[in-house]
């Protein structure tokens, strides 16, 4: 009998792995998800980048054979070669879903989250550097971001934005991502090989707005999934649109939405719940390994479990909005607080090759 790994993959989910590092590379583990656990893509960041470096010998070598250059180049050193290396282990996977999936992602530097051209300029260098069709430019969603998404689009770079938390920001994102498409189109080439997913964080935003509603509200631990349910009827939406038909006849491919964030931060909810509960054709849910784990084990299959709910969704979102707590404020806090977390971990990971680095000579 199926599993639930393999029941959502084939309802139209995109299984992810949101963890790397050259211990997986190098153990085989990453190849063992691909080929047992339906795993057909990898997304980084920042923190998995601190977590990865700073718990493993494998990189030491690499760090005190760089020494010689500066902090910010080593670290583009280590994390390229894991990318460019899981590209590879991923390239069957690419060339048999037609270039959709067997994708994994790389985030420009944090500390460009508010600086548009740094991180075009840091995206292009990273596109070069790792050259593999299957890569992705992780770029954040601020507001500075947004023309960063279109420009690298234009450039046939294709893009994860990351970092998403509201409907709203999400109707920009895939404004941003269908501008670049058509400016790509305007100068006269092609756009059959960009592909771009939108990652849209869960479980942060019921963290916060559980925190605001009473312990007995039928609303706690509901409100990410609307959100995320909404957004998705949001992309369906703009799927039917004279603009988009217009990309779809030159050979475009729309952004799909990609849940993020989906373990569970509040221990008494279902851990697989972040994944059953947003079930839908064309989208990607990248899970840390427990996570999938959980899935697999006792994940429960009742099939699109987001298209059947979005007047329920919708009602949730009236309810919470009667009870006087205001998402939107909640969304632009945990955006500000994302970037800042992701600074913070992309600072540790510094401090770890300076440590190394000092006790190397």
């Amino acid at each position: 009998m199926a599993n639930a790994l393999e029941q959502i993959s084939e309802a139209g989910v995109a299984v992810w792995l949101d963890d790397l590092s050259r211990e997986r590379l190098k153990n085989n583990s990453l190849s063992k998800l691909i080929q047992e656990d339906s795993v057909v893509g990898v997304t980084t960041n920042p923190s998995i980048f601190s977590a990865a470096i700073s718990k493993s010998d494998l990189y030491i070598n690499d760090i005190t054979k760089n020494s010689e250059k500066t902090v910010e180049e080593i670290i583009t050193t280590l994390t390229t070669d894991d990318v460019r290396n899981a590209c590879d282990l991923f390239a069957q996977t690419f060339k048999d879903s037609n270039g959709v999936d067997g994708r994994v992602s790389i985030e420009v530097d944090p500390r460009f989250a508010r600086d548009t051209k740094s991180t075009i300029d840091q995206g292009k260098d990273l596109w070069r550097i790792i050259s593999r069709p299957n890569l992705l430019i992780k770029v954040p969603a601020t507001v500075e971001g947004l023309p960063a998404i279109t420009e690298l689009i234009s450039q046939g770079i294709s893009v994860n934005v990351t970092l998403i938390f509201s409907v709203n920001r999400y109707k920009q994102v895939l404004d941003a991502f269908t501008a670049g498409l058509e400016k790509r189109l305007a100068s006269g080439k092609a756009i059959t090989d960009i592909y771009s997913v939108a990652s849209f964080f869960i479980s942060r935003i019921d963290s916060e707005v559980d925190k605001q509603l009473p312990t007995d509200s039928e609303l706690r631990g509901s409100i990410a999934i609307a959100n995320a349910i909404l957004a998705y009827d949001a992309y369906q939406t703009f799927e039917n649109t004279q603009r988009w038909q217009k990309i779809a006849s030159k050979g475009g491919n729309l952004q799909r939405p990609l849940w993020a964030s989906t373990g569970v931060k509040d221990p008494s909810y279902d851990p697989t719940r972040y994944v059953m509960l947003l079930i839908a054709k064309n989208t990607v849910n990248t899970m840390p390994e427990a996570t999938l784990d959980a899935v697999r084990k006792t994940g429960i299959f009742t099939g699109d479990t987001i298209t059947t709910n979005v007047l329920k969704a919708k009602s949730s979102l009236a309810k919470l909005a009667l009870s006087g707590i205001d998402l939107e404020k909640i969304t632009e806090a945990l955006e500000i607080d994302g970037v800042a977390k992701f600074e913070a971990a992309w600072l540790d990971l510094m401090d770890t090759i300076n440590t190394v680095l000092g006790n190397s000579k």
